[in-house]
């Protein structure tokens, strides 16, 4: 659905679609023109699924001459998928001789908790054994790729910087280059890739959530982007990974994909994708994002939210048992439908929420945390909303960051850009 009329926000008012009481801090009013509202862009792509393209997994006969006689370890998890089986079964069943699993964040058939420890251990299927790389393991040991030859990446990213993936990938590359490895990265699309938007990562401000100098949402597949870091010199000590990518067939950064299977626990469906990049910066503040409910970054709220028209009560659930405020009554905002309905027609980062949670926080004492300006990747971000900035005037101070990203960013893509 496309959506070419204009839209004006104003301020703690509710609004019902289709029925759907969908809108939260602002409301939604569709006109043909004003001189004071923003449009919504009428964007030209194309709705894509699984079984409209060949991802890079699908193109078995590019990568598996690559692993005959070799000893192969995976980085992957649940979204590892060729078609309905996952990749460690398939290329166990073609008899490749993988010796072993890395799995990020959430765990190899991603189910754990964000942020809780992934323990190594053995999968209860092939007998092979599952080595964490998130917590203090967070890069591939010498002696863990001591008996490979080849590390294979297969892992669905959504495009977004402190989608923790990405560092994965960092430190996966950085072990290969140290330990003369081959990797090879099994592309798959970006459900966000049609569009780049955000603050620039401040070095000041590297860690897990972001190591590298790019804006929140970049526009690159997994695959461009490994190129990126390889071809930027990202790596510590500036040193080269062995690197092949085995691309997507059919795929551009025009098209929209829809994902068959959710990401990670509390990404599941593509309205928390598309509303992610906004409100993913609210894990830096005291706002609950619906972590132990049903809507998972489709919701937000807090005990202590003013002029809310919505409410949500956390409770342990899969990936998130111990939620945000779990068992306390939070009022908030239901984003899901405008998610799910108009987010992907913005091609932005949406800031209003942030800023009107912020206003109607009687208490703006502890409303940001520590983990906030490592989300923005700045303290610039925090500070321009504790002073009242307008969102204009915050979206204008990106705009050199991203012009000089897109010029880095162009040198590595591997599909038809949006532009």
């Amino acid at each position: 659905m496309q959506y070419s009329h204009f839209y004006k926000i104003i301020p703690f008012r509710s609004v019902t679609l289709s029925g759907v009481e969908v809108f939260t801090i602002a409301t939604l009013i569709l006109f043909s023109f004003s001189a004071n509202a923003q449009g919504i862009v009428a964007i030209e792509t194309t709705i894509k699924t699984i079984n409209d393209l060949k991802v890079g997994a699908d193109h078995t006969t590019e990568y598996l001459p690559l692993l005959k006689g070799k000893s192969v370890a995976l980085v992957t998890n649940q979204s590892s998928l060729i078609q309905n089986t996952h990749l460690v079964d398939s290329l166990i069943s073609l008899k490749i001789s993988v010796k072993k699993v890395f799995c990020p964040e959430h765990g190899f058939r991603g189910l754990v908790d964000a942020g809780e420890k992934v323990a190594t251990e053995k999968d209860k299927k092939t007998g092979l054994t599952i080595i964490s790389l998130y917590g203090k393991n967070k890069k591939p040991k010498p002696e863990d790729l001591k008996d490979v030859d080849i590390v294979i990446f297969d892992i669905q990213d959504v495009g977004v910087r402190f989608y923790t993936y990405l560092s994965t990938l960092h430190y996966v590359m950085e072990a290969c280059a140290e330990n003369n490895k081959q990797l090879i990265v099994l592309d798959r699309p970006n459900p966000n890739g049609y569009y780049i938007d955000g603050p620039i990562l401040e070095d000041a401000y590297k860690s897990f959530l972001g190591l590298h100098p790019v804006p929140i949402v970049y526009g690159m597949t997994i695959g461009e982007y490994a190129q990126m870091i390889n071809g930027e010199g990202w790596l510590k000590g500036g040193v080269k990974c062995n690197l092949k990518v085995i691309t997507i067939g059919n795929y551009s950064h025009k098209d929209m994909f829809e994902l068959a299977i959710r990401p990670s626990p509390n990404l599941p469906n593509m309205s928390s994708v598309y509303l992610y990049p906004s409100l993913g910066l609210f894990e830096g503040t005291q706002i609950s994002v619906g972590r132990g409910t049903d809507l998972p970054f489709q919701i937000i709220g807090s005990p202590v939210l003013q002029k809310a028209n919505y409410s949500f009560t956390p409770q342990p659930k899969p990936g998130a048992m111990e939620p945000k405020y779990k068992g306390l009554e939070c009022k908030g905002h239901n984003l899901s439908e405008f998610g799910k309905e108009y987010m992907k027609d913005t091609k932005k980062i949406y800031l209003f929420w942030l800023i009107g949670t912020y206003t109607n926080t009687a208490d703006k004492t502890n409303f940001f945390d520590e983990n906030f300006n490592f989300h923005a990747g700045n303290s610039t971000l925090q500070q321009q909303i504790k002073d009242g900035v307008k969102e204009e005037a915050i979206r204008k101070s990106w705009e050199p960051g991203i012009a000089k990203f897109k010029v880095v960013r162009k040198k590595y893509l591997l599909y038809k850009d949006f532009e």
